[in-house]
């Protein structure tokens, strides 16, 4: 089983156990806890599903593929995923330490289970375009060590790939602060490995992101800095069209969503 896993790219989500008051808390307010972790639940299916989607692809360049899974937390949750990911995830435990230790023992870990590469994911950027996905495994498919890095506005970064569990990438990192992605690049450049960019995106923590995913996936306004359409999230925009949330969100933007939701609900209560 090791020895098949070589040519793989294993595309890990890093993902709380979805519990009221656990997860996604900076988005309370505007959401109550309740709201928040039922939004988790949907980045969670969706980000999985363009992960499936990338691994159904069949073999790339190469000879390489790609496979799901979920570096998950805390252990002894595993059950709170049951029927929320694709058929193939699989779980792995995050180990314990600050967010750069866990970050370096899930990429250490899923190495040692034999994958070629892996890739580290958040679970805030349900609408990453595909493409980057499929991206960051062609180039970690290709012969010589690299590390590939996908950047979010907020100075982040949504994804990061490698070869080998670099320990120095993870070290001296000003952790949840607007430098996070630059101070990873000088480390990598530190330590002589060559960084591959991703396309620029963004994660949805807080009120103001919040606002950028309504946008996009109510109005079909793509954020400014984006060179290509976003993944369509369909699980997110459901619960962004009720009709309770997308009227709250039409005062947020000052947008008429309003409507497309009553639309959207009619359409599913319409039979046949």
């Amino acid at each position: 089983m090791v020895a098949a896993r070589a040519g793989v790219c294993g595309l890990a989500v890093m993902a709380k156990a979805p519990r009221a008051g656990m997860v996604k808390t900076r988005l309370s307010p505007p959401l109550t806890p309740a709201q928040a972790a039922a939004l988790n639940v949907c980045f969670l299916k969706d980000t999985a599903e363009s992960i499936a989607a990338v691994a159904a692809g069949g073999v790339g360049p190469g000879g390489w593929r790609a496979a799901g899974l979920i570096s998950y937390t805390p252990v002894g949750d595993e059950g709170l995923f049951e029927g929320l990911l694709p058929e193939g995830f699989c779980l792995v435990a995050q180990r314990e330490g600050d967010f750069g230790q866990r970050l370096l023992g899930a990429a250490e870990d899923i190495l040692a289970c034999g994958f070629g590469s892996v890739c580290l994911i958040d679970s805030d950027s349900p609408t990453v375009p595909r493409a980057a996905y499929e991206q960051a495994v062609l180039e970690l498919a290709r012969p010589g060590d690299r590390m590939v890095l996908g950047p979010t506005a907020d100075g982040g970064y949504y994804l990061i790939g490698m070869k080998r569990a670099h320990a120095a990438v993870f070290e001296r990192i000003s952790w949840s602060t607007e430098t996070v992605f630059a101070e990873t690049c000088e480390r990598a450049r530190e330590a002589g490995i060559e960084v591959v960019e991703l396309p620029l995106w963004y994660d949805v923590d807080d009120g103001a992101t919040l606002k950028i995913l309504e946008a996009e996936l109510l109005a079909g306004m793509a954020p400014g800095f984006a060179a290509e359409a976003g993944y369509a999230a369909e699980n997110t925009r459901a619960m962004l069209m009720k009709t309770d949330w997308a009227l709250n969100a039409e005062k947020r933007l000052g947008l008429d969503v309003g409507g497309a939701a009553d639309a959207a609900v009619d359409q599913q209560e319409r039979p046949g």
